[in-house]
């Protein structure tokens, strides 16, 4: 005859000592109930038995409150760029930027090639186009040795534009740029800092570096009717810790 419990079988029944079971298991219950009881009397008048504190005391002002914002980097302006404390992944050959994906901010824009202005200063894209971010052509490629440099507008005469919340980025969230040979270099976000156009920091920003490196840049401060700009520059610096093949 096949055995019905192919996992061993079950203990036999002992009928001898189930009314002992039985009076055991009613006593606990009993016990269970007036402990039960006991709590509730003490806790619905704690301070009677020593057991109210401090904090069932505090008023509602005195509540913690929320994470505290995280502080911008700040340095001279020859310090080096803040990198996040993880490995920084070997340097790609170099290949244009596409497209810079931000997910963190709903970021998803197409890259257009910029240079420099009759001034000297680096071209920015067409503050009629929100949603388009410039290359500064003449630094390395996003994912090559060197830093690379993204700029965008924070807002145009009509709506947000594609950096406007760049300042909500936080050391280790992640910046991916789509590259026209088919990869996707992956940058972990080191710090961000916000300084004024009077004393950019350009070696932080431009210096040469020995892995690759993104650095993004948009307006930030106060607006300045007079001059129709803005006081200071919002600079992320992250670096490349990752890459893959769309």
């Amino acid at each position: 005859m096949a055995n019905q419990y192919p996992y061993g079988s079950p203990p036999p029944q002992d009928h001898g000592s189930k009314v002992l079971r039985t009076t055991l298991l009613l006593a606990a219950v009993a016990g269970v109930v007036t402990v039960v009881a006991g709590m509730l009397i003490v806790l619905g008048s704690p301070e009677e038995y020593g057991l109210a504190s401090e904090r069932d005391s505090l008023s509602l002002t005195a509540q913690p409150s929320g994470q505290p914002e995280q502080a911008m980097f700040q340095a001279g302006p020859d310090a080096p760029p803040p990198l996040p404390r993880i490995q920084a992944a070997p340097a790609m050959l170099p290949s244009t930027p596409e497209r810079i994906v931000i997910k963190k901010l709903g970021v998803n824009a197409p890259i257009r090639s910029v240079g420099l202005a009759k001034d000297g200063t680096i071209q920015v894209p067409p503050a009629d186009n929100h949603n388009l971010a410039g290359w500064y052509r003449n630094m390395s490629t996003p994912g090559e040795a060197g830093p690379a440099v993204l700029l965008g507008h924070k807002d145009t005469r009509t709506r947000p534009a594609v950096f406007n919340r760049l300042p909500e980025l936080r050391h280790g969230d992640v910046i991916e740029v789509k590259r026209q040979d088919g990869i996707t270099a992956v940058f972990t976000v080191g710090g961000i800092e916000q300084a004024s156009k009077k004393t950019f920091p350009s070696e932080r920003v431009y210096g040469p570096q020995e892995n690759a490196q993104l650095h993004l840049i948009t307006c930030g401060g106060v607006y300045n009717r007079n001059t129709g700009h803005y006081t200071d520059n919002v600079i992320v610096y992250a670096t490349m810790t990752s890459s893959y093949r769309s």
